[in-house]
């Protein structure tokens, strides 16, 4: 107690800023090790009175502190394997939790939320704003609100789809490795060319956020026309790019269109970019096929950072291999973490290892979201009623965070109210 006391102390002055220690280290250091049916753990806050468990250590403090002060005893696994498995997860939650923090890589059904309700959990948020690995329907089963973090990732993922984009099209990480082996013996007029992306189309799959911020990047950074589908007309982002189309006419230069298709096949035919920013669901499971990959042009840049199995990743490889000039720049594959035979080999092929989220403000703000989520529902608070803004739940101070959970997927089934927000 002596400890913490002297730590808050030291917080609350701001001293720790002049010391040879960042605040993480502190923190760190007011933690406990213990360890769960045998899964080794990172304890906070020992003393509180909801149990929370997070399958993975988190980036960050405040998410830390939005638990601490909900009068949460914090466990941070700290088992070794990359993703865990149902058994090692269900270690963890034990016989008594009231809230979980998971994973997008762990397989969240009937096996664990029965596991997290019969330990008497009440909240449950994935630390991602995808779902696909949630079934939601066996958490509303058994009364367990879920929780995302939407709004944090918007313009993190499409600056990374504009990085995979430049990438490709310019054959940046195969100059890279040329170099690096130390093959450079001067300039060439032929040595890795690439495509120039001013003034071309580029085309998007799902006009979303993400798609829509994307689309700004390149049109606006590389004066290249819009086409797009989506199976709702994205009118804010036609009017956008006509606005900007009307200020390159005004100082005289051409200006861009924006166009959206009744079908994606019309997009694949037309665009010399084409960047992938659909859901996944049973409609967009290998999306882009064979067919459609043969539908490109030969020059194409093909980018994925929405999720793995959009792509038949096998079809891919085999497009590769046979259009030596199509290039690709993929942040998540198939069947991740794995990726299918010969896609490594691949000199065409721009391959990250899904960062797409990976700047400190976003997996942070992600971290507190959920942490949000997991709080709120604990402390019976309502639903926040605009999750397409959760900054107030980032920014904001925590003596005035918002009381309410920032983004509840079912909360309509389970009867949730929604906060009054003035």
């Amino acid at each position: 107690m002596a400890l913490n006391r002297a730590l808050s102390g030291l917080f609350a002055s701001g001293l720790w800023r002049h010391a040879d220690v960042s605040k993480s280290t502190l923190l760190r250091t007011m933690a406990t090790s213990g360890s769960v049916n045998g899964v080794p753990v990172e304890v906070h806050n020992e003393n509180g009175n909801f149990r929370v468990v997070v399958t993975k250590e988190l980036p960050g403090e405040r998410w830390l502190d939005i638990l601490k002060q909900a009068n949460c005893r914090v466990e941070v696994s700290k088992h070794p394997d990359t993703i865990l498995d149902n058994a090692t997860v269900k270690k963890l939650i034990g016989n008594k939790c009231d809230g979980v923090i998971g994973q997008l890589t762990e397989d969240w059904g009937s096996e664990l939320f029965e596991c997290l309700k019969s330990a008497g959990g009440r909240a449950y948020s994935n630390y991602a704003v995808g779902y696909n690995n949630v079934k939601v329907e066996e958490a509303t089963k058994r009364g367990i609100p879920v929780g995302n973090t939407p709004g944090v990732l918007t313009e993190t993922t499409a600056e990374l789809a504009a990085a995979l984009t430049l990438a490709a099209a310019r054959r940046v990480p195969e100059a890279d490795v040329f170099m690096r082996a130390g093959h450079y013996k001067g300039w060439l007029p032929t040595l890795f060319v690439g495509q120039l992306l001013q003034n071309k189309t580029v085309g998007i799959i799902g006009a979303g956020r993400i798609g829509f911020a994307y689309a700004r990047m390149m049109v606006e950074g590389h004066k290249m026309n819009l086409v797009y589908y989506d199976p709702y007309p994205n009118k804010k982002l036609e009017e956008y790019i006509k606005q900007y189309g009307e200020l390159l006419r005004h100082n005289g230069e051409p200006p861009v269109f924006c166009k959206r298709v009744e079908t994606m096949e019309e997009v694949l035919k037309e665009a010399d970019v084409v960047s992938l920013h659909c859901n996944l669901d049973k409609t967009t499971h290998h999306l882009m096929n064979k067919e459609r990959l043969n539908m490109m042009k030969p020059t194409a840049v093909l980018v994925n950072a929405a999720r793995g199995p959009v792509i038949d990743e096998a079809a891919l490889v085999q497009h590769l291999n046979a259009n030596p000039e199509f290039r690709v720049g993929l942040d998540v594959f198939e069947d991740e973490p794995a990726m299918k035979p010969g896609l490594a080999q691949c000199p065409n092929a721009v391959i990250v290892p899904h960062i797409a989220s990976a700047s400190m403000w976003t997996r942070s703000g992600m971290a507190t979201l959920a942490a949000a989520n997991v709080a709120a529902v604990l402390q019976g608070y309502a639903v926040w009623p605009k999750p397409d803004n959760v900054l107030p739940f980032v920014e904001k101070p925590l003596s005035s965070l918002p009381k309410a959970a920032p983004s509840i997927v079912n909360y309509e089934e389970l009867g949730l109210s929604l906060a009054s927000v003035e």
